[in-house]
């Protein structure tokens, strides 16, 4: 059996945002916000963390997977205001929204990235449905996220 390639550790998918990169880019610096467009149905609030997220920041996020209740602590690990947002927990993988403006908006990529992961423990992640559980996860997010910038930027002008 051959090991996985980078494309099979790394979920992307991307939407076209009618709003500013400055209102998308605001939920998701703001960790308070992410239970709001959490599409997975696993982000439950945040437990700590800073109103607006910056590079080194960390923020506690309650969360629910397979049934079970947990909690996770994230760390910012890329960060352009406007432009980029990352962060990983104590696993090797990162969430990753990449902002890009356009005519209609912002053109707004989420990843999943665990190419950081050795064989084994990405195995372990695919006997628990991973990556596939992420795909359908980031593209209902993208749904969220795009509905609730849209929103906001209708209630800001």
């Amino acid at each position: 059996m051959s090991a996985p390639s980078d494309q099979d550790r790394v979920v992307t998918q991307s939407t076209t945002v009618a709003a500013p990169p400055a209102v998308v880019f605001a939920l998701l610096a703001d960790p308070r916000q992410h239970a709001r467009i959490d599409g997975s149905g696993s982000v439950r609030g945040l437990i700590t963390g800073p109103d607006r997220l910056s590079k080194g920041e960390t923020f506690g996020v309650s969360m629910k997977l397979f049934g079970l209740p947990y909690k996770i602590r994230n760390k910012v690990v890329e960060f352009e205001p406007d432009r980029l947002i990352a962060w990983r927990h104590f696993g090797a993988h990162r969430w990753r929204y990449e902002l890009e403006p356009t005519d209609a908006g912002t053109h707004v990529t989420e990843t999943w990235d665990c190419t950081r992961y050795d064989p084994a423990s990405f195995a372990a992640l695919r006997l628990l449905g991973f990556p596939e559980r992420n795909r359908l996860g980031i593209a209902e997010t993208l749904v969220r996220l795009k509905a609730a910038a849209e929103a906001d930027a209708r209630q800001a002008s």
